[in-house]
This record gives structure tokens, C-alpha cells and sequence, in this order.
């Protein structure tokens, strides 16, 4: 275990504590609320890493590094920033995806721009989002989304 999940480990246990301390009653009920949520989500999350088990069964690993790790990085970050684009998948479920990617061999430039792209950009939700917000807003927020995914990604390559 690294020194920043320690870290968090501590200071979760720290407020927790001092949550039951305050209000032994709302702590415990929150705890069963979301334990209940929990019990709620827990097919769906088994379902998706099924899903995520079968995705990296049938595209094997050396697929993987070939299209997102030794082939053009550029092509590649801008090709799974598209493909984020238009994926609607849970950010609990897409952190997972990633990390498997990135253990199968793929270059982390595109795997980040996937990521950031599947969380920022909405081209599924952009008819909700449209009708919210309006259509200006809408094509607005996506676009700087989009060009900043790939900044993010670019950086995190500079970084790593």
C-alpha cells in the first residue's frame, strides 16, 4: 500500500470517527442507506466487470498493445478520445477498464484520453443535454471538453 492510500485510509477513519462521535444515529443511517445503494448497484457492477472480463478475453492483449500502445500515439489518443466520446459507461466502471488496459500494454497518452473523454464529453446525453441547457451551451461545453481531454492526455504523456 502507498503513502497517499494510507493517507486517505487515515483520514477517512478520522471523519468516520468523528462522524459517530457527533451523531451516532445519522452516521449509522447513512452507513444502511448506503449500504442499500450499494446492494442496488452490485449487479450492475458485477455485470460491467463481467463485461470488461469478456472485452479482454476476446481482444487479446497483443491487439491491445498494437492499436493503443506501439502504433501512432497521436492517432491513437485522438481515435479513443472519439470512441469516449461516444461511450456512456460509469466512471467506477471506467477506472477499472483502464487499468486493465494499461496492464495489457496500452500507452497511457490514449488510455487518458479515453478516460477523460468518456467522463467530460457526452455525445450520448447530448440530446438531454441540449434541452436542459440549450444547444449553444451544449455543443460549447462538449467541444472545450474535448480539446481539453486532449490536452490532459498529452500532459499526463509528458508526465509519465
Amino acid at each position: 500500500m502507498d503513502i497517499f492510500t494510507m493517507i486517505l485510509w487515515v483520514i477517512t477513519v478520522t471523519w468516520f470517527i468523528w462522524s459517530i462521535i457527533k451523531d451516532k444515529k445519522k452516521t449509522l443511517n447513512s452507513i444502511k442507506m448506503s449500504s442499500g445503494m450499494m446492494k442496488n448497484m452490485m449487479g450492475e457492477i458485477i455485470g460491467i466487470l463481467f463485461l470488461i472480463g469478456l472485452l479482454l478475453t476476446f481482444i487479446p492483449p497483443d491487439t491491445i498493445n498494437d492499436y493503443m500502445g506501439k502504433s501512432n500515439t497521436f492517432i491513437a489518443t485522438i481515435t479513443s478520445a472519439f470512441v469516449g466520446s461516444i461511450t456512456l459507461i460509469p466512471a467506477f466502471v471506467a477506472f477499472p477498464l483502464v487499468g486493465s488496459l494499461v496492464n495489457a500494454g496500452a500507452n497511457i497518452v490514449p488510455v487518458v484520453a479515453f478516460l477523460t473523454t468518456l467522463t467530460m464529453v457526452g455525445v450520448v446525453t447530448f440530446p438531454l443535454e441540449k434541452r436542459e441547457f440549450g444547444t449553444k451551451f451544449t455543443v460549447i461545453r462538449n467541444s472545450l471538453s474535448f480539446v481539453f481531454a486532449i490536452i490532459i492526455a498529452l500532459l499526463m504523456g509528458v508526465a509519465m
